[in-house]
């Protein structure tokens, strides 16, 4: 059964990202599965550290940018929405080039937080990143 309240097609998740820094990143929506959502970004200039490896922070930006995405889509938005409030991750193995991809998956889904275990892996599906992002839910009338 799909976690969704809100399922867009990966065409308009890409479109949101026009103009941020998941465009500026490289940053791609690749699937919508019905718990979990993954994107992909390149190792490249924009995603390397000095080094030659990809950024652990380039890896948590895409991290946040996939469960902040999955996060407001499993809410009714004309209630809430959803913030980050905690991440952390795990950089287990360095990438120096290609693509690396990331999923989202929940962990939990309350009324109050959300939290989503994402995972990211290189190009020979080995585990390069592990992060836990905690997202507050928030009411729509906080904002007016």
């Amino acid at each position: 059964m799909a976690i969704w309240h809100e399922r867009p097609t990966l065409n308009t998740l890409n479109e949101r990202g026009q103009g941020t820094m998941v465009e500026h990143l490289g940053i791609e929506f690749t699937h919508i599965g019905e718990d979990t959502l993954t994107a992909v970004m390149p190792v490249d200039e924009r995603t390397i550290q000095p080094l030659g490896l990809l950024h652990g922070g380039a890896s948590t930006a895409l991290a946040e940018t996939i469960g902040s995405i999955a996060a407001n889509l499993c809410v009714d938005h004309r209630q809430s929405y959803c913030v980050g409030l905690e991440i952390n991750a795990n950089h287990l193995r360095s990438v120096r080039n290609g693509l690396v991809t990331g999923t989202a998956a929940a962990v939990h889904l309350g009324k109050s937080t959300q939290v989503w275990d994402i995972r990211i892996f290189d190009n020979q599906q080995r585990l390069v990143c592990i992060s836990r992002l905690t997202m507050a839910v928030l009411a729509v009338a906080g904002l007016r």
